[in-house]
C-alpha cells in the first residue's frame, strides 16, 4: 500500500480539521491540505485512500486553470517552496496536495447546479415534481438529463449534519439579492463550461456543488472545485437513465459499509485494503480521463 497521510503535523502551528482537510489560518491567508481521509455518510473512517488528497488537489488546480477566463479563484500557489515557514520545510506531508489561497469571507450558501435528476433532488421530485422550488416536466426518471441545468442553493451545515436544500429566495434573503444572482449566474456557467468539457472526455458531470467568497468588493471561486468529493461525475458509456449510474468517487466504500450493515454514525471504521485500493483507483482514474494527464504521486 502507498503512504497515506491522514493528517498533518507542523511543530508549532495547529490547524483547524474538517472531514477530510487540514486548515492553516495564515492571517490574510489560508493553506489548505487535502488529507487522505475519507468520509461517507458523513463519518470519517478510520482509514485513508491511498493519493486521494493529491488527486483531488490536483483536479482542483486542474479546474483552476481551465475557468480562469470565466471566475477569479483563491490560489496564490501550489509550490510548497513558496510558502511561508515553517510550511516551506514540511514538503514530505504537503507536496501535491496542499494550495497557498487568499482568505475570504465564505458566503454561507452552498451552490449547487444540477444537470441530472440525482441524489436529494431526485427524492425531492418523486415527492413535489420540483427541486428546490424548481418546477420540473412531470414523467421523469431517476438520473434523467434535465432540460436546463438548475441552480438549487443548501444551507452550509455543522460538521455531522446534513446540508438542507432551500430555494433560490431564501438564498437571496440570506446572501443579498444582487450576490444570490451573481453566484447562481457564475456557478451554472461554470457547471456549464465543466460539462461540455467533461462531456469530450466521457465524462457526464450530473451535478456539482461551488463554494464562493467575498474579498475586497469580488467575490470568487473558493474550496475544492470539480472534483469527485464535490460533484457526481459519471462514465458516459455506461449511463443508463431510471436506475444508480456508477460514479468515479467513494461509491466503493458506501457500497462496503453498508454491506457490513454500518450504522451510519461514528466513530468510523477500517477498511479492506481491497476497498481502499478500488477506491483509489477511481479517483486516479477520474484525474487522467479529465486532465487527459497520467497521474504521477509525488512525495
Amino acid at each position: 500500500m502507498a503512504r497515506v497521510i491522514l493528517q498533518t503535523d507542523i511543530p508549532g502551528v495547529a490547524p483547524r480539521r474538517g472531514k477530510v482537510r487540514d486548515i492553516y489560518d495564515l492571517g490574510d491567508a489560508l493553506l489548505i491540505v487535502a488529507t487522505d481521509r475519507i468520509s461517507a455518510f458523513d463519518v470519517v473512517m478510520k482509514s485513508g485512500i491511498p493519493y486521494k488528497g493529491q488527486v483531488l488537489t490536483q483536479i482542483s488546480r486542474f479546474w483552476f486553470d481551465f475557468l480562469a477566463d470565466v471566475v477569479e479563484n483563491h490560489l496564490i500557489t501550489d509550490q510548497v517552496d513558496q510558502f511561508p515557514d515553517p510550511f516551506d520545510r514540511y514538503a514530505d506531508q504537503l507536496v501535491g496536495r496542499s494550495m497557498l489561497v487568499h482568505k475570504t469571507d465564505v458566503l454561507p450558501v452552498e451552490c449547487v447546479v444540477r444537470g441530472y435528476l440525482a441524489g436529494s433532488g431526485w427524492k425531492e421530485y418523486q415527492q413535489t415534481q420540483s427541486v428546490c422550488g424548481v418546477a420540473l416536466p412531470s414523467g421523469l426518471k431517476q438520473c434523467d438529463r434535465l432540460p436546463e441545468p438548475i441552480f438549487t442553493p443548501a444551507t452550509k451545515a455543522e460538521q455531522g449534519e446534513h446540508d438542507e436544500n432551500i430555494p433560490f429566495d431564501r438564498a437571496a434573503d440570506i446572501l443579498g439579492a444582487e450576490a444570490a444572482a451573481y453566484v447562481r449566474d457564475k456557478s451554472i456557467e461554470v457547471y456549464c463550461k465543466a460539462r461540455d468539457y467533461a462531456a469530450e472526455r466521457g465524462i457526464l458531470l450530473a451535478d456539482t456543488k461551488f463554494e464562493w467568497g467575498r474579498i475586497d468588493d469580488r467575490i470568487i471561486l473558493i474550496d475544492e472545485v470539480l472534483t469527485p468529493d464535490s460533484s457526481r461525475f459519471w462514465p458516459a458509456d455506461a449511463y443508463q437513465p431510471g436506475r444508480d449510474q456508477e460514479s468515479f468517487d467513494k461509491q466503493f466504500v458506501r457500497n462496503y459499509l453498508e454491506a457490513v450493515h454500518f450504522d451510519k454514525s461514528g466513530p468510523g471504521i477500517e477498511l479492506p485494503d481491497a476497498i481502499a485500493e478500488k477506491t483509489s483507483a477511481k479517483y486516479i482514474e477520474a484525474y487522467e480521463r479529465l486532465t487527459g494527464q497520467v497521474f504521477s504521486p509525488v512525495g
